[in-house]
Protein backbone atom coordinates (compact mmCIF):
# COMPACT_ATOMS: atom_id res chain seq x y z
CA UNK A 1 0.00 0.00 0.00
CA UNK A 2 1.40 3.39 -0.97
CA UNK A 3 1.83 6.08 1.67
CA UNK A 4 -0.41 9.12 1.88
CA UNK A 5 2.68 11.19 2.65
CA UNK A 6 4.25 13.27 -0.11
CA UNK A 7 7.28 11.23 -1.24
CA UNK A 8 9.74 14.06 -0.56
CA UNK A 9 11.88 11.90 1.74
CA UNK A 10 13.73 8.65 1.12
CA UNK A 11 12.90 7.34 4.58
CA UNK A 12 14.82 4.55 6.27
CA UNK A 13 12.44 1.64 7.03
CA UNK A 14 12.73 2.23 10.76
CA UNK A 15 10.41 3.89 13.25
CA UNK A 16 10.48 4.54 16.97
CA UNK A 17 7.91 4.34 19.72
CA UNK A 18 9.62 6.24 22.51
CA UNK A 19 12.95 7.55 23.71
CA UNK A 20 14.89 8.10 26.91
CA UNK A 21 18.06 10.14 27.12
CA UNK A 22 20.41 9.21 24.28
CA UNK A 23 18.45 6.11 23.23
CA UNK A 24 15.43 5.51 21.00
CA UNK A 25 13.24 2.40 21.21
CA UNK A 26 11.13 0.61 18.61
CA UNK A 27 7.72 -0.87 19.43
CA UNK A 28 9.46 -4.23 19.75
CA UNK A 29 11.79 -2.79 22.39
CA UNK A 30 14.97 -2.64 20.30
CA UNK A 31 17.28 0.09 21.60
CA UNK A 32 19.20 2.43 19.26
CA UNK A 33 21.98 4.80 20.31
CA UNK A 34 20.91 8.16 18.90
CA UNK A 35 23.95 10.07 17.63
CA UNK A 36 21.86 12.04 15.16
CA UNK A 37 19.53 13.72 17.66
CA UNK A 38 16.99 14.40 14.93
CA UNK A 39 19.66 16.36 12.99
CA UNK A 40 21.06 18.21 16.03
CA UNK A 41 17.55 19.00 17.35
CA UNK A 42 17.13 16.83 20.46
CA UNK A 43 19.82 18.76 22.30
CA UNK A 44 18.87 17.37 25.70
CA UNK A 45 17.98 13.91 24.50
CA UNK A 46 14.57 12.26 24.62
CA UNK A 47 11.94 12.73 27.34
CA UNK A 48 14.17 15.06 29.35
CA UNK A 49 12.26 15.52 32.63
CA UNK A 50 12.59 19.31 32.74
CA UNK A 51 11.37 19.72 29.17
CA UNK A 52 8.52 17.27 29.66
CA UNK A 53 7.41 19.04 32.84
CA UNK A 54 7.57 22.48 31.21
CA UNK A 55 5.52 21.36 28.20
CA UNK A 56 2.94 19.49 30.25
CA UNK A 57 2.43 22.41 32.62
CA UNK A 58 2.00 24.89 29.76
CA UNK A 59 -0.23 22.52 27.77
CA UNK A 60 -2.67 22.51 30.66
CA UNK A 61 -2.86 26.31 30.71
CA UNK A 62 -2.63 27.90 27.26
CA UNK A 63 -1.52 26.82 23.77
CA UNK A 64 -2.02 29.82 21.55
CA UNK A 65 -3.19 33.43 21.50
CA UNK A 66 -1.16 34.86 18.53
CA UNK A 67 1.23 37.79 18.47
CA UNK A 68 -1.66 40.25 18.64
CA UNK A 69 -1.19 40.08 22.41
CA UNK A 70 1.66 40.20 24.91
CA UNK A 71 3.72 37.03 25.36
CA UNK A 72 5.23 37.07 28.89
CA UNK A 73 7.19 33.84 28.48
CA UNK A 74 8.40 35.05 25.08
CA UNK A 75 9.63 38.27 26.69
CA UNK A 76 11.42 36.19 29.30
CA UNK A 77 13.10 33.91 26.75
CA UNK A 78 14.09 36.87 24.59
CA UNK A 79 15.61 38.65 27.58
CA UNK A 80 17.62 35.55 28.46
CA UNK A 81 18.90 35.11 24.90
CA UNK A 82 19.86 38.79 24.76
CA UNK A 83 21.66 38.55 28.10
CA UNK A 84 23.63 35.52 26.90
CA UNK A 85 24.55 36.87 23.44
CA UNK A 86 25.48 39.89 21.32
CA UNK A 87 21.84 40.65 20.55
CA UNK A 88 19.48 43.41 21.68
CA UNK A 89 16.26 41.90 20.35
CA UNK A 90 14.74 38.61 19.20
CA UNK A 91 12.05 37.51 16.72
CA UNK A 92 10.71 34.00 17.33
CA UNK A 93 9.92 31.63 14.46
CA UNK A 94 8.90 28.00 13.98
CA UNK A 95 12.02 26.79 12.16
CA UNK A 96 15.55 27.58 11.05
CA UNK A 97 14.45 28.42 7.52
CA UNK A 98 12.02 31.01 8.89
CA UNK A 99 14.75 32.44 11.10
CA UNK A 100 16.94 32.77 8.01
CA UNK A 101 14.10 34.37 6.02
CA UNK A 102 13.75 36.94 8.80
CA UNK A 103 17.52 37.52 8.75
CA UNK A 104 17.58 38.06 4.99
CA UNK A 105 14.61 40.43 5.09
CA UNK A 106 16.14 42.32 8.02
CA UNK A 107 19.42 42.87 6.17
CA UNK A 108 17.61 44.23 3.11
CA UNK A 109 15.32 46.38 5.24
CA UNK A 110 18.25 47.80 7.18
CA UNK A 111 19.82 49.25 4.05
CA UNK A 112 16.48 50.46 2.75
CA UNK A 113 15.80 52.24 6.04
CA UNK A 114 19.30 53.74 5.83
CA UNK A 115 18.56 55.24 2.42
CA UNK A 116 20.51 52.60 0.49
CA UNK A 117 17.73 50.52 -1.01
CA UNK A 118 20.00 49.44 -3.86
CA UNK A 119 21.98 47.33 -1.39
CA UNK A 120 20.16 44.00 -1.27
CA UNK A 121 22.65 41.34 -2.38
CA UNK A 122 24.09 38.87 0.13
CA UNK A 123 27.38 37.00 -0.21
CA UNK A 124 27.09 33.29 0.67
CA UNK A 125 29.45 30.32 0.51
CA UNK A 126 29.84 27.14 -1.52
CA UNK A 127 28.62 24.13 0.44
CA UNK A 128 26.20 26.15 2.56
CA UNK A 129 22.73 25.04 3.58
CA UNK A 130 20.27 27.62 4.89
CA UNK A 131 16.89 25.93 4.47
CA UNK A 132 14.31 24.87 1.87
CA UNK A 133 12.33 28.04 1.18
CA UNK A 134 12.74 29.77 -2.18
CA UNK A 135 15.06 32.40 -0.69
CA UNK A 136 17.13 30.00 1.41
CA UNK A 137 17.72 27.49 -1.40
CA UNK A 138 18.91 30.42 -3.49
CA UNK A 139 21.25 31.40 -0.65
CA UNK A 140 22.56 27.84 -0.43
CA UNK A 141 23.01 27.64 -4.18
CA UNK A 142 22.93 23.84 -4.51
CA UNK A 143 21.74 22.72 -7.93
CA UNK A 144 19.91 19.67 -6.54
CA UNK A 145 17.72 21.92 -4.36
CA UNK A 146 17.20 24.59 -7.04
CA UNK A 147 16.24 22.36 -9.98
CA UNK A 148 12.63 22.81 -10.99
CA UNK A 149 11.96 25.73 -8.65
CA UNK A 150 13.00 28.56 -10.94
CA UNK A 151 13.34 31.35 -11.48
CA UNK A 152 15.97 31.43 -8.74
CA UNK A 153 15.41 34.20 -6.20
CA UNK A 154 17.82 37.00 -7.05
CA UNK A 155 20.18 38.60 -4.59
CA UNK A 156 22.77 35.98 -3.61
CA UNK A 157 26.40 35.84 -4.71
CA UNK A 158 28.09 32.57 -3.79
CA UNK A 159 31.86 32.39 -3.31
CA UNK A 160 34.41 29.70 -2.47
CA UNK A 161 34.39 28.53 1.15
CA UNK A 162 37.16 30.00 3.35
CA UNK A 163 38.46 32.21 0.49
CA UNK A 164 38.86 35.80 1.68
CA UNK A 165 39.97 37.16 -1.69
CA UNK A 166 36.82 35.73 -3.29
CA UNK A 167 34.73 37.53 -0.67
CA UNK A 168 36.46 40.84 -1.29
CA UNK A 169 36.09 40.45 -5.06
CA UNK A 170 32.35 39.80 -4.70
CA UNK A 171 31.61 43.04 -2.82
CA UNK A 172 29.91 45.66 -4.95
CA UNK A 173 27.66 48.69 -4.67
CA UNK A 174 24.62 46.42 -4.21
CA UNK A 175 26.12 44.21 -1.48
CA UNK A 176 24.17 44.32 1.76
CA UNK A 177 25.55 41.51 3.92
CA UNK A 178 27.61 38.37 4.27
CA UNK A 179 25.86 35.17 5.41
CA UNK A 180 27.85 32.22 6.76
CA UNK A 181 27.58 29.15 9.00
CA UNK A 182 30.44 29.10 11.56
CA UNK A 183 30.40 25.33 11.02
CA UNK A 184 28.80 23.98 7.87
CA UNK A 185 26.53 21.11 8.89
CA UNK A 186 24.89 19.78 5.73
CA UNK A 187 28.04 20.82 3.90
CA UNK A 188 30.07 18.16 5.71
CA UNK A 189 30.99 19.46 9.19
CA UNK A 190 33.35 22.09 7.80
CA UNK A 191 34.35 24.62 10.47
CA UNK A 192 35.21 28.14 9.38
CA UNK A 193 38.65 29.19 10.63
CA UNK A 194 38.49 31.67 13.52
CA UNK A 195 40.77 34.03 11.61
CA UNK A 196 38.39 33.92 8.64
CA UNK A 197 35.42 34.90 10.79
CA UNK A 198 37.43 37.76 12.29
CA UNK A 199 38.39 38.91 8.81
CA UNK A 200 34.73 38.82 7.71
CA UNK A 201 33.80 41.00 10.68
CA UNK A 202 36.46 43.53 9.65
CA UNK A 203 35.35 43.45 6.01
CA UNK A 204 31.74 44.09 7.02
CA UNK A 205 32.75 46.99 9.24
CA UNK A 206 34.95 48.53 6.54
CA UNK A 207 32.29 48.24 3.84
CA UNK A 208 29.13 49.02 5.77
CA UNK A 209 27.85 45.43 5.47
CA UNK A 210 25.92 43.33 7.96
CA UNK A 211 27.37 40.02 9.15
CA UNK A 212 24.68 37.33 9.37
CA UNK A 213 25.48 34.04 11.06
CA UNK A 214 23.51 30.85 10.53
CA UNK A 215 23.81 28.99 13.84
CA UNK A 216 20.76 26.83 13.29
CA UNK A 217 22.82 23.66 13.65
CA UNK A 218 25.95 24.90 15.48
CA UNK A 219 24.22 26.98 18.16
CA UNK A 220 22.84 26.36 21.65
CA UNK A 221 25.91 24.60 23.02
CA UNK A 222 26.59 22.21 20.16
CA UNK A 223 30.29 23.16 19.80
CA UNK A 224 30.99 23.72 23.50
CA UNK A 225 30.06 27.40 23.59
CA UNK A 226 26.51 28.71 23.58
CA UNK A 227 27.16 29.85 20.01
CA UNK A 228 29.98 28.66 17.76
CA UNK A 229 31.11 32.15 16.73
CA UNK A 230 32.15 32.83 20.31
CA UNK A 231 35.27 30.72 19.68
CA UNK A 232 36.43 33.42 17.24
CA UNK A 233 35.75 36.27 19.66
CA UNK A 234 33.51 38.14 17.22
CA UNK A 235 29.88 39.17 17.18
CA UNK A 236 27.46 39.22 14.23
CA UNK A 237 24.81 41.82 13.49
CA UNK A 238 22.12 39.20 12.88
CA UNK A 239 21.98 35.50 13.80
CA UNK A 240 19.53 32.71 13.04
CA UNK A 241 19.09 29.84 15.50
CA UNK A 242 16.69 26.88 15.76
CA UNK A 243 17.06 23.11 16.27
CA UNK A 244 18.64 22.82 19.73
CA UNK A 245 16.82 25.78 21.30
CA UNK A 246 13.56 23.80 21.23
CA UNK A 247 15.07 20.48 22.28
CA UNK A 248 12.72 18.76 19.82
CA UNK A 249 9.85 21.25 19.90
CA UNK A 250 9.66 23.22 16.62
CA UNK A 251 11.06 26.69 17.18
CA UNK A 252 13.66 29.10 15.94
CA UNK A 253 14.70 32.70 16.43
CA UNK A 254 16.32 35.62 14.67
CA UNK A 255 18.60 37.58 17.00
CA UNK A 256 19.86 41.05 16.11
CA UNK A 257 21.33 44.30 17.33
CA UNK A 258 19.03 47.33 17.57
CA UNK A 259 20.91 48.93 14.68
CA UNK A 260 20.55 45.91 12.37
CA UNK A 261 16.85 45.63 13.16
CA UNK A 262 16.00 49.31 12.85
CA UNK A 263 13.95 48.81 9.69
CA UNK A 264 11.80 46.03 11.14
CA UNK A 265 9.01 48.22 12.45
CA UNK A 266 5.45 47.12 13.27
CA UNK A 267 3.85 45.38 10.29
CA UNK A 268 7.04 44.67 8.36
CA UNK A 269 7.23 41.00 9.36
CA UNK A 270 5.08 38.47 11.17
CA UNK A 271 4.22 34.90 12.07
CA UNK A 272 1.08 33.18 13.33
CA UNK A 273 2.66 30.45 15.44
CA UNK A 274 6.12 31.84 16.18
CA UNK A 275 6.65 32.53 19.87
CA UNK A 276 3.58 30.56 20.98
CA UNK A 277 3.32 29.69 24.70
CA UNK A 278 4.22 26.00 24.24
CA UNK A 279 7.46 26.80 22.39
CA UNK A 280 8.41 29.52 24.85
CA UNK A 281 7.93 27.22 27.83
CA UNK A 282 10.19 24.60 26.25
CA UNK A 283 12.78 27.16 25.14
CA UNK A 284 13.08 28.53 28.65
CA UNK A 285 13.45 25.00 30.02
CA UNK A 286 16.23 24.29 27.50
CA UNK A 287 18.10 27.41 28.62
CA UNK A 288 17.65 26.40 32.26
CA UNK A 289 19.74 23.32 31.50
CA UNK A 290 22.17 24.65 28.91
CA UNK A 291 23.08 27.81 30.84
CA UNK A 292 23.55 25.94 34.12
CA UNK A 293 27.03 26.02 35.61
CA UNK A 294 29.24 23.23 34.27
CA UNK A 295 27.06 22.29 31.30
CA UNK A 296 29.39 23.70 28.61
CA UNK A 297 32.33 22.13 30.41
CA UNK A 298 30.54 18.78 30.09
CA UNK A 299 30.01 19.31 26.34
CA UNK A 300 33.68 20.15 25.85
CA UNK A 301 34.90 17.22 27.92
CA UNK A 302 32.66 14.65 26.27
CA UNK A 303 33.36 16.15 22.85
CA UNK A 304 37.11 15.79 23.45
CA UNK A 305 36.71 12.19 24.59
CA UNK A 306 34.64 11.35 21.52
CA UNK A 307 37.19 13.02 19.24
CA UNK A 308 40.03 11.06 20.84
CA UNK A 309 38.20 7.77 20.41
CA UNK A 310 37.40 8.59 16.79
CA UNK A 311 41.05 9.47 16.18
CA UNK A 312 42.03 6.00 17.44
CA UNK A 313 39.53 4.38 15.10
CA UNK A 314 40.85 6.45 12.20
CA UNK A 315 44.37 5.18 12.91
CA UNK A 316 43.13 1.61 13.22
CA UNK A 317 40.89 1.70 10.13
CA UNK A 318 42.57 4.05 7.62
CA UNK A 319 40.77 2.35 4.72
CA UNK A 320 37.42 3.27 6.25
CA UNK A 321 37.88 6.61 8.07
CA UNK A 322 39.77 9.34 6.24
CA UNK A 323 39.33 12.37 8.49
CA UNK A 324 37.77 13.56 11.77
CA UNK A 325 36.15 17.00 11.66
CA UNK A 326 34.31 19.39 13.91
CA UNK A 327 34.24 20.73 17.44
CA UNK A 328 32.49 19.85 20.69
CA UNK A 329 29.64 17.47 19.95
CA UNK A 330 29.33 18.53 16.30
CA UNK A 331 31.66 15.99 14.71
CA UNK A 332 32.00 14.33 11.34
CA UNK A 333 33.66 11.25 9.93
CA UNK A 334 34.85 11.71 6.36
CA UNK A 335 34.85 8.12 5.15
CA UNK A 336 36.32 6.34 2.14
CA UNK A 337 33.37 4.05 1.37
CA UNK A 338 30.10 5.81 0.52
CA UNK A 339 28.82 7.57 3.61
CA UNK A 340 25.44 5.89 3.02
CA UNK A 341 27.19 2.54 3.52
CA UNK A 342 28.60 3.68 6.86
CA UNK A 343 25.21 5.00 7.99
CA UNK A 344 23.65 1.61 7.13
CA UNK A 345 26.47 -0.28 8.83
CA UNK A 346 25.90 1.74 11.99
CA UNK A 347 22.14 1.16 11.84
CA UNK A 348 22.95 -2.56 11.77
CA UNK A 349 24.84 -1.95 15.03
CA UNK A 350 21.77 -0.07 16.34
CA UNK A 351 23.37 3.38 16.17
CA UNK A 352 21.84 6.37 14.38
CA UNK A 353 23.94 8.94 12.50
CA UNK A 354 23.32 11.55 9.80
CA UNK A 355 24.91 11.73 6.33
CA UNK A 356 26.25 15.02 4.95
CA UNK A 357 27.99 16.35 1.88
CA UNK A 358 31.65 15.59 1.11
CA UNK A 359 31.04 11.93 2.02
CA UNK A 360 30.77 12.75 5.72
CA UNK A 361 28.83 10.97 8.46
CA UNK A 362 27.69 13.39 11.15
CA UNK A 363 27.86 12.52 14.84
CA UNK A 364 25.49 14.86 16.68
CA UNK A 365 24.60 13.20 19.99
CA UNK A 366 22.40 14.91 22.56
CA UNK A 367 24.53 17.27 24.64
CA UNK A 368 23.77 15.23 27.77
CA UNK A 369 25.66 12.21 26.42
CA UNK A 370 27.74 10.42 29.08
CA UNK A 371 31.21 8.88 28.99
CA UNK A 372 29.61 5.43 29.04
CA UNK A 373 27.48 6.27 26.01
CA UNK A 374 30.54 7.58 24.18
CA UNK A 375 32.22 4.23 24.84
CA UNK A 376 29.09 2.53 23.54
CA UNK A 377 29.36 4.62 20.37
CA UNK A 378 33.05 3.79 20.02
CA UNK A 379 32.30 0.07 20.20
CA UNK A 380 29.50 0.30 17.64
CA UNK A 381 31.60 2.34 15.21
CA UNK A 382 34.49 -0.08 15.62
CA UNK A 383 32.29 -3.08 14.87
CA UNK A 384 30.90 -1.31 11.80
CA UNK A 385 34.44 -0.53 10.60
CA UNK A 386 35.55 -4.14 11.15
CA UNK A 387 32.65 -5.50 9.11
CA UNK A 388 33.13 -2.97 6.32
CA UNK A 389 36.83 -3.74 6.18
CA UNK A 390 36.14 -7.48 6.00
CA UNK A 391 33.72 -6.89 3.12
CA UNK A 392 36.40 -5.00 1.20
CA UNK A 393 38.92 -7.87 1.52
Amino acid sequence: MSSALLPAYARTPLSFDHGKGVHLFTKDGDSYLDFGAGIAVSSLGHAHPQLVAALQEQAGKLWHTSNLYQMPDGEKLAERLVAASFADQVFFTNSGAEALECSIKMARKYHSASGNGQRYRIITFEGAFHGRTLATIAAGGKKQYLDGFGPVVDGFDQVVFNDLKAVEAAIGDETAAILIEPVQGEGGIRPVENEFLRALREICDENGLLLILDEVQSGVGRTGRLFAHEWAGITPDIMAIAKGIGGGFPMGACLATVEAGKGMTAGTHGTTFGGNPLAMAVGNAVLDVVLAEGFMQHVNQTGLKLSQKLARLKDQYPDIIEEIRGKGLMLGLKVKPANSEMVKALIAEKMLTIPAADNVVRLLPPLIVTDEEIEEAENKIERACQKMQEQKQ
